[in-house]
Protein backbone atom coordinates (compact mmCIF):
# COMPACT_ATOMS: atom_id res chain seq x y z
CA UNK A 1 0.00 0.00 0.00
CA UNK A 2 1.44 3.37 -1.04
CA UNK A 3 2.21 5.79 1.78
CA UNK A 4 2.03 9.52 1.04
CA UNK A 5 3.22 12.21 3.45
CA UNK A 6 1.66 15.62 2.76
CA UNK A 7 3.91 18.56 3.67
CA UNK A 8 1.75 21.51 4.72
CA UNK A 9 1.87 25.12 5.86
CA UNK A 10 -0.96 24.50 8.36
CA UNK A 11 -3.78 22.01 8.79
CA UNK A 12 -6.84 20.96 10.70
CA UNK A 13 -8.04 21.57 13.34
CA UNK A 14 -7.52 25.12 12.02
CA UNK A 15 -10.23 26.05 9.52
CA UNK A 16 -9.40 27.82 6.25
CA UNK A 17 -9.80 27.23 2.54
CA UNK A 18 -6.29 25.76 2.64
CA UNK A 19 -7.14 23.22 5.35
CA UNK A 20 -10.48 22.28 3.76
CA UNK A 21 -8.77 21.45 0.46
CA UNK A 22 -6.21 19.39 2.37
CA UNK A 23 -8.96 17.57 4.25
CA UNK A 24 -10.74 16.74 1.00
CA UNK A 25 -7.56 15.36 -0.60
CA UNK A 26 -6.47 13.25 2.36
CA UNK A 27 -9.96 11.93 3.11
CA UNK A 28 -10.54 10.91 -0.50
CA UNK A 29 -7.10 9.33 -0.79
CA UNK A 30 -7.62 7.31 2.37
CA UNK A 31 -10.96 6.10 0.99
CA UNK A 32 -9.07 4.93 -2.13
CA UNK A 33 -6.76 2.79 -0.02
CA UNK A 34 -3.68 5.03 0.27
CA UNK A 35 -2.02 5.52 3.65
CA UNK A 36 -1.82 9.27 4.20
CA UNK A 37 -0.56 11.62 6.88
CA UNK A 38 0.32 15.30 7.05
CA UNK A 39 3.21 17.23 8.58
CA UNK A 40 3.14 20.98 9.17
CA UNK A 41 5.84 23.62 9.39
CA UNK A 42 6.35 26.28 12.04
CA UNK A 43 3.52 28.43 10.66
CA UNK A 44 0.94 26.06 12.08
CA UNK A 45 0.59 28.05 15.29
CA UNK A 46 -2.34 26.26 16.96
CA UNK A 47 -1.58 24.54 20.22
CA UNK A 48 -1.65 20.76 20.17
CA UNK A 49 0.41 17.59 20.55
CA UNK A 50 3.30 16.59 18.29
CA UNK A 51 1.03 14.01 16.65
CA UNK A 52 -2.60 15.08 16.40
CA UNK A 53 -5.73 13.49 14.98
CA UNK A 54 -8.32 15.85 13.51
CA UNK A 55 -11.48 14.74 11.72
CA UNK A 56 -10.07 11.23 11.36
CA UNK A 57 -6.76 12.39 9.82
CA UNK A 58 -3.28 12.28 11.36
CA UNK A 59 -1.00 15.33 11.41
CA UNK A 60 2.54 15.65 12.76
CA UNK A 61 4.04 18.96 13.89
CA UNK A 62 7.57 20.27 13.43
CA UNK A 63 8.99 22.09 16.42
CA UNK A 64 11.62 24.72 17.09
CA UNK A 65 12.05 28.42 16.43
CA UNK A 66 13.48 30.18 13.40
CA UNK A 67 14.99 33.59 14.03
CA UNK A 68 17.34 35.97 12.27
CA UNK A 69 17.07 38.49 9.45
CA UNK A 70 14.70 37.89 6.52
CA UNK A 71 16.01 35.18 4.25
CA UNK A 72 18.08 33.49 6.94
CA UNK A 73 14.98 33.09 9.08
CA UNK A 74 13.10 31.38 6.25
CA UNK A 75 16.08 29.14 5.47
CA UNK A 76 16.17 27.98 9.10
CA UNK A 77 12.42 27.38 8.95
CA UNK A 78 12.85 25.23 5.84
CA UNK A 79 15.56 23.14 7.45
CA UNK A 80 13.61 22.56 10.65
CA UNK A 81 10.71 21.22 8.58
CA UNK A 82 13.05 19.08 6.45
CA UNK A 83 14.61 17.59 9.59
CA UNK A 84 11.14 16.83 10.99
CA UNK A 85 10.18 15.03 7.76
CA UNK A 86 13.33 12.90 7.90
CA UNK A 87 12.79 12.10 11.58
CA UNK A 88 9.19 11.05 10.96
CA UNK A 89 10.25 8.88 8.03
CA UNK A 90 12.41 6.79 10.34
CA UNK A 91 9.23 5.38 11.91
CA UNK A 92 6.53 5.97 9.28
CA UNK A 93 8.24 5.32 5.98
CA UNK A 94 6.51 7.25 3.18
CA UNK A 95 6.92 6.22 -0.44
CA UNK A 96 6.39 9.78 -1.67
CA UNK A 97 6.29 13.36 -0.37
CA UNK A 98 3.43 15.58 -1.56
CA UNK A 99 4.28 19.17 -0.65
CA UNK A 100 1.76 22.01 -0.91
CA UNK A 101 2.27 25.75 -1.28
CA UNK A 102 4.07 27.80 -0.13
CA UNK A 103 7.47 27.09 -1.63
CA UNK A 104 8.95 26.88 1.89
CA UNK A 105 7.13 23.55 2.23
CA UNK A 106 8.26 22.51 -1.23
CA UNK A 107 11.93 23.26 -0.55
CA UNK A 108 11.81 21.36 2.77
CA UNK A 109 10.32 18.39 0.92
CA UNK A 110 13.05 18.53 -1.75
CA UNK A 111 15.77 18.47 0.93
CA UNK A 112 14.11 15.61 2.80
CA UNK A 113 13.27 13.71 -0.37
CA UNK A 114 16.92 13.82 -1.45
CA UNK A 115 18.05 12.48 1.92
CA UNK A 116 15.41 9.75 1.94
CA UNK A 117 15.68 8.84 -1.73
CA UNK A 118 11.96 9.29 -2.40
CA UNK A 119 10.17 11.48 -4.97
CA UNK A 120 8.47 14.81 -4.40
CA UNK A 121 5.21 16.09 -5.87
CA UNK A 122 4.72 19.84 -5.44
CA UNK A 123 1.24 21.38 -5.50
CA UNK A 124 0.89 25.08 -6.32
CA UNK A 125 -2.27 26.53 -4.83
CA UNK A 126 -1.30 30.16 -5.44
CA UNK A 127 1.81 32.24 -5.99
CA UNK A 128 2.39 33.56 -2.51
CA UNK A 129 4.28 36.62 -3.67
CA UNK A 130 1.14 37.70 -5.56
CA UNK A 131 -1.06 36.88 -2.57
CA UNK A 132 1.12 39.16 -0.42
CA UNK A 133 0.63 42.01 -2.91
CA UNK A 134 -3.15 41.49 -2.97
CA UNK A 135 -3.28 41.29 0.83
CA UNK A 136 -1.37 44.55 1.16
CA UNK A 137 1.62 42.87 2.85
CA UNK A 138 3.98 42.96 -0.14
CA UNK A 139 5.00 44.99 -3.17
CA UNK A 140 5.23 43.60 -6.68
CA UNK A 141 8.79 43.45 -7.93
CA UNK A 142 10.58 44.21 -4.65
CA UNK A 143 13.38 42.00 -3.31
CA UNK A 144 11.13 39.74 -1.23
CA UNK A 145 8.77 39.32 -4.19
CA UNK A 146 11.62 38.32 -6.49
CA UNK A 147 13.16 35.93 -3.96
CA UNK A 148 9.82 34.23 -3.32
CA UNK A 149 9.26 33.83 -7.03
CA UNK A 150 12.78 32.45 -7.51
CA UNK A 151 12.23 29.87 -4.75
CA UNK A 152 8.93 28.85 -6.35
CA UNK A 153 10.69 28.31 -9.69
CA UNK A 154 13.43 26.28 -7.97
CA UNK A 155 10.93 23.99 -6.23
CA UNK A 156 8.81 23.50 -9.36
CA UNK A 157 11.89 22.56 -11.35
CA UNK A 158 13.18 20.22 -8.62
CA UNK A 159 9.98 18.24 -8.05
CA UNK A 160 9.30 15.09 -10.07
CA UNK A 161 5.71 16.20 -10.76
CA UNK A 162 3.76 19.44 -10.27
CA UNK A 163 0.07 19.99 -9.57
CA UNK A 164 -1.82 23.28 -9.85
CA UNK A 165 -5.38 24.07 -8.88
CA UNK A 166 -6.30 25.80 -12.15
CA UNK A 167 -5.35 26.55 -15.74
CA UNK A 168 -4.19 30.09 -14.95
CA UNK A 169 -1.42 28.86 -12.66
CA UNK A 170 -0.40 26.14 -15.11
CA UNK A 171 -0.19 28.61 -18.00
CA UNK A 172 1.99 30.94 -15.93
CA UNK A 173 4.41 28.12 -15.05
CA UNK A 174 4.58 27.01 -18.67
CA UNK A 175 5.51 30.59 -19.64
CA UNK A 176 8.38 30.30 -17.15
CA UNK A 177 9.69 27.28 -19.03
CA UNK A 178 8.19 24.38 -17.05
CA UNK A 179 7.17 21.54 -19.40
CA UNK A 180 3.39 21.38 -19.69
CA UNK A 181 3.53 17.57 -19.49
CA UNK A 182 4.98 17.85 -15.98
CA UNK A 183 1.97 19.80 -14.68
CA UNK A 184 -1.42 18.30 -13.78
CA UNK A 185 -4.47 20.37 -12.85
CA UNK A 186 -6.41 19.23 -9.80
CA UNK A 187 -9.14 21.88 -9.53
CA UNK A 188 -10.74 23.14 -6.37
CA UNK A 189 -13.74 21.07 -5.50
CA UNK A 190 -16.51 20.29 -3.09
CA UNK A 191 -17.02 17.12 -1.11
CA UNK A 192 -20.62 16.58 -2.12
CA UNK A 193 -21.03 13.89 0.54
CA UNK A 194 -20.47 16.63 3.16
CA UNK A 195 -21.67 19.76 1.37
CA UNK A 196 -24.03 18.65 -1.33
CA UNK A 197 -27.46 19.01 0.27
CA UNK A 198 -28.92 22.46 0.74
CA UNK A 199 -30.25 23.16 4.22
CA UNK A 200 -33.79 24.38 4.74
CA UNK A 201 -34.17 28.10 5.27
CA UNK A 202 -34.79 29.12 8.89
CA UNK A 203 -37.26 32.01 9.15
CA UNK A 204 -36.41 32.54 12.81
CA UNK A 205 -32.70 32.95 12.05
CA UNK A 206 -33.59 35.40 9.26
CA UNK A 207 -35.74 37.34 11.72
CA UNK A 208 -32.97 37.44 14.32
CA UNK A 209 -30.60 38.85 11.72
CA UNK A 210 -33.14 41.47 10.61
CA UNK A 211 -33.16 40.39 6.97
CA UNK A 212 -36.75 41.43 6.28
CA UNK A 213 -38.64 40.32 3.18
CA UNK A 214 -36.31 41.57 0.42
CA UNK A 215 -33.89 39.42 -1.56
CA UNK A 216 -30.64 38.65 0.26
CA UNK A 217 -27.23 39.07 -1.37
CA UNK A 218 -24.53 37.29 0.58
CA UNK A 219 -20.81 36.76 0.92
CA UNK A 220 -19.43 33.93 3.05
CA UNK A 221 -15.67 33.80 3.44
CA UNK A 222 -12.59 35.73 4.56
CA UNK A 223 -12.58 39.50 4.31
CA UNK A 224 -9.41 40.15 2.33
CA UNK A 225 -8.95 43.40 0.39
CA UNK A 226 -8.84 41.59 -2.96
CA UNK A 227 -12.33 40.13 -2.35
CA UNK A 228 -13.76 43.56 -3.24
CA UNK A 229 -16.32 43.70 -0.43
CA UNK A 230 -15.91 47.47 -0.25
CA UNK A 231 -17.26 47.60 -3.82
CA UNK A 232 -20.18 45.38 -2.80
CA UNK A 233 -21.07 47.65 0.11
CA UNK A 234 -20.80 50.68 -2.19
CA UNK A 235 -23.07 48.96 -4.70
CA UNK A 236 -25.89 48.21 -2.25
CA UNK A 237 -27.56 51.67 -2.22
CA UNK A 238 -27.54 51.64 -6.04
CA UNK A 239 -28.95 48.13 -6.06
CA UNK A 240 -31.77 49.07 -3.66
CA UNK A 241 -32.84 51.81 -6.06
CA UNK A 242 -33.60 49.03 -8.57
CA UNK A 243 -34.61 46.18 -6.24
CA UNK A 244 -36.58 47.37 -3.24
CA UNK A 245 -35.68 45.84 0.09
CA UNK A 246 -32.44 44.16 -1.03
CA UNK A 247 -30.29 43.11 1.93
CA UNK A 248 -26.58 42.32 2.25
CA UNK A 249 -25.43 39.50 4.54
CA UNK A 250 -21.68 39.25 5.26
CA UNK A 251 -20.56 36.08 7.04
CA UNK A 252 -16.94 35.73 8.12
CA UNK A 253 -14.08 37.96 9.19
CA UNK A 254 -10.56 38.91 8.30
CA UNK A 255 -8.11 41.78 7.82
CA UNK A 256 -10.66 44.16 6.26
CA UNK A 257 -13.48 43.58 8.74
CA UNK A 258 -13.18 46.78 10.76
CA UNK A 259 -12.77 48.97 7.68
CA UNK A 260 -15.81 47.34 6.09
CA UNK A 261 -17.89 47.83 9.24
CA UNK A 262 -16.98 51.53 9.29
CA UNK A 263 -17.86 51.85 5.60
CA UNK A 264 -21.20 50.10 6.20
CA UNK A 265 -22.07 52.40 9.10
CA UNK A 266 -21.58 55.43 6.85
CA UNK A 267 -23.63 53.96 3.99
CA UNK A 268 -27.14 55.30 3.22
CA UNK A 269 -28.10 51.60 3.19
CA UNK A 270 -26.53 50.89 6.60
CA UNK A 271 -29.69 49.30 8.00
CA UNK A 272 -29.65 46.73 5.18
CA UNK A 273 -26.05 45.56 5.78
CA UNK A 274 -25.70 42.71 8.26
CA UNK A 275 -22.40 41.40 9.65
CA UNK A 276 -22.62 37.95 11.24
CA UNK A 277 -18.96 37.39 12.09
CA UNK A 278 -17.22 34.03 11.86
CA UNK A 279 -19.40 30.95 12.27
CA UNK A 280 -18.45 27.29 12.88
CA UNK A 281 -17.91 25.49 9.59
CA UNK A 282 -20.52 22.87 10.47
CA UNK A 283 -23.19 25.59 10.66
CA UNK A 284 -22.33 27.51 7.49
CA UNK A 285 -25.09 25.78 5.51
CA UNK A 286 -27.65 27.61 7.68
CA UNK A 287 -26.42 30.92 6.28
CA UNK A 288 -26.22 29.72 2.69
CA UNK A 289 -29.90 28.82 3.07
CA UNK A 290 -30.77 32.44 3.89
CA UNK A 291 -29.10 33.87 0.78
CA UNK A 292 -30.76 34.21 -2.61
CA UNK A 293 -27.61 35.29 -4.45
CA UNK A 294 -23.94 34.85 -3.51
CA UNK A 295 -21.78 37.72 -4.77
CA UNK A 296 -18.00 37.51 -5.33
CA UNK A 297 -16.77 40.97 -6.45
CA UNK A 298 -13.03 40.21 -6.51
CA UNK A 299 -10.76 43.05 -7.62
CA UNK A 300 -8.60 42.53 -10.68
CA UNK A 301 -5.00 41.54 -9.87
CA UNK A 302 -2.47 38.86 -10.79
CA UNK A 303 -3.78 36.78 -7.90
CA UNK A 304 -7.43 36.93 -8.90
CA UNK A 305 -6.70 36.48 -12.59
CA UNK A 306 -4.56 33.36 -12.00
CA UNK A 307 -6.20 31.63 -9.02
CA UNK A 308 -9.64 30.05 -8.76
CA UNK A 309 -11.51 30.43 -5.45
CA UNK A 310 -13.47 27.68 -3.73
CA UNK A 311 -16.47 29.64 -2.46
CA UNK A 312 -18.39 29.96 -5.78
CA UNK A 313 -18.30 26.17 -6.06
CA UNK A 314 -19.70 25.78 -2.55
CA UNK A 315 -22.48 28.24 -3.42
CA UNK A 316 -23.38 26.29 -6.58
CA UNK A 317 -23.34 23.02 -4.62
CA UNK A 318 -25.81 24.58 -2.19
CA UNK A 319 -28.12 25.53 -5.05
CA UNK A 320 -27.57 29.28 -4.75
CA UNK A 321 -27.44 31.87 -7.52
CA UNK A 322 -23.92 33.14 -8.17
CA UNK A 323 -22.64 36.48 -9.48
CA UNK A 324 -18.94 37.32 -9.68
CA UNK A 325 -16.50 39.78 -11.13
CA UNK A 326 -15.13 38.97 -14.56
CA UNK A 327 -11.57 38.02 -13.54
CA UNK A 328 -9.63 35.01 -14.77
CA UNK A 329 -10.12 32.88 -11.69
CA UNK A 330 -13.90 33.27 -11.88
CA UNK A 331 -14.05 32.65 -15.62
CA UNK A 332 -12.60 29.17 -15.07
CA UNK A 333 -15.52 28.32 -12.77
CA UNK A 334 -18.53 30.26 -14.08
CA UNK A 335 -20.17 30.39 -17.49
CA UNK A 336 -21.85 33.77 -17.81
CA UNK A 337 -25.61 33.46 -18.25
CA UNK A 338 -25.59 29.70 -17.60
CA UNK A 339 -24.11 28.81 -14.22
CA UNK A 340 -23.79 32.40 -13.01
CA UNK A 341 -23.43 36.07 -13.91
CA UNK A 342 -20.13 37.82 -14.55
CA UNK A 343 -19.69 41.60 -14.27
CA UNK A 344 -16.79 44.00 -14.73
CA UNK A 345 -14.59 44.25 -11.61
CA UNK A 346 -13.80 47.34 -9.54
CA UNK A 347 -17.02 49.20 -10.45
CA UNK A 348 -19.87 49.32 -7.87
CA UNK A 349 -22.36 50.76 -10.38
CA UNK A 350 -21.74 47.95 -12.86
CA UNK A 351 -21.99 45.28 -10.19
CA UNK A 352 -25.22 46.82 -8.86
CA UNK A 353 -26.76 46.70 -12.33
CA UNK A 354 -25.68 43.07 -12.84
CA UNK A 355 -27.04 41.98 -9.46
CA UNK A 356 -30.31 43.82 -10.11
CA UNK A 357 -30.68 42.20 -13.52
CA UNK A 358 -30.26 38.73 -12.07
CA UNK A 359 -32.59 39.36 -9.13
CA UNK A 360 -35.32 40.62 -11.48
CA UNK A 361 -34.95 37.67 -13.86
CA UNK A 362 -36.72 35.15 -11.62
CA UNK A 363 -37.74 33.01 -14.59
CA UNK A 364 -34.09 31.96 -15.03
CA UNK A 365 -33.37 31.11 -11.40
CA UNK A 366 -34.26 27.42 -11.40
CA UNK A 367 -32.28 26.70 -14.58
CA UNK A 368 -29.22 28.57 -13.31
CA UNK A 369 -29.29 26.80 -9.96
CA UNK A 370 -29.61 23.42 -11.65
CA UNK A 371 -26.80 24.20 -14.09
CA UNK A 372 -24.49 25.31 -11.29
CA UNK A 373 -25.17 22.21 -9.23
CA UNK A 374 -24.64 19.98 -12.27
CA UNK A 375 -21.36 21.74 -13.09
CA UNK A 376 -19.98 21.09 -9.61
CA UNK A 377 -21.09 17.45 -9.68
CA UNK A 378 -19.53 16.86 -13.10
CA UNK A 379 -16.22 18.72 -12.74
CA UNK A 380 -15.57 19.62 -9.10
CA UNK A 381 -16.64 16.69 -6.93
CA UNK A 382 -13.68 15.47 -4.89
CA UNK A 383 -14.72 11.84 -5.23
CA UNK A 384 -13.84 12.14 -8.94
CA UNK A 385 -11.10 14.80 -8.79
CA UNK A 386 -8.97 12.68 -6.50
CA UNK A 387 -8.37 10.14 -9.27
CA UNK A 388 -6.07 12.66 -10.99
CA UNK A 389 -3.43 12.07 -8.31
CA UNK A 390 -3.04 8.39 -9.20
CA UNK A 391 -1.29 9.19 -12.48
CA UNK A 392 0.72 11.99 -10.85
CA UNK A 393 2.05 9.69 -8.14
CA UNK A 394 2.83 6.91 -10.58
CA UNK A 395 4.76 9.30 -12.81
CA UNK A 396 6.70 10.65 -9.83
CA UNK A 397 7.57 7.18 -8.55
CA UNK A 398 8.65 6.09 -12.02
CA UNK A 399 10.82 9.18 -12.50
CA UNK A 400 12.45 8.63 -9.10
CA UNK A 401 13.20 5.02 -9.92
CA UNK A 402 14.98 6.08 -13.11
CA UNK A 403 16.83 9.20 -12.03
CA UNK A 404 17.29 9.26 -8.27
CA UNK A 405 20.21 7.79 -6.38
CA UNK A 406 18.85 5.68 -3.48
CA UNK A 407 19.46 7.08 -0.01
CA UNK A 408 22.15 5.45 2.06
CA UNK A 409 20.90 2.62 4.25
Amino acid sequence: MTRVLHVLDHSLPLHSGYTFRTRAILTAQAAMGLEVRGITGLRHVAEGPDCEEAEGLTFHRSRGAASGPPGLREWREINLLADAIVALAADWRPDLLHAHSPALCGKAALIAGQKLGIPVVYEVRAFWEDAAVSNGTGTEGNLKYRLTRALENHVVNGAEQVVTICQGLKDDLVQRGVPAAKITISPNGVDLSLFGEAAASEPELARQLGLGDGPVIGFIGTFYDYEGLDDLIAALPLLREQVAGAQLLLVGGGPMEQALRHQAQASPAAAAIHFVGRVPHNTVERYYALVDLLAFPRKRSRLTDLVTPMKPLEAMAQGRLVAASDVGGHRELITDGVTGTLFAPDDPAVSAAALAGLLKDRASWDARRAAGRAHVAARHDWSANILRYQDVYQAALTAAAIYRIPAAA
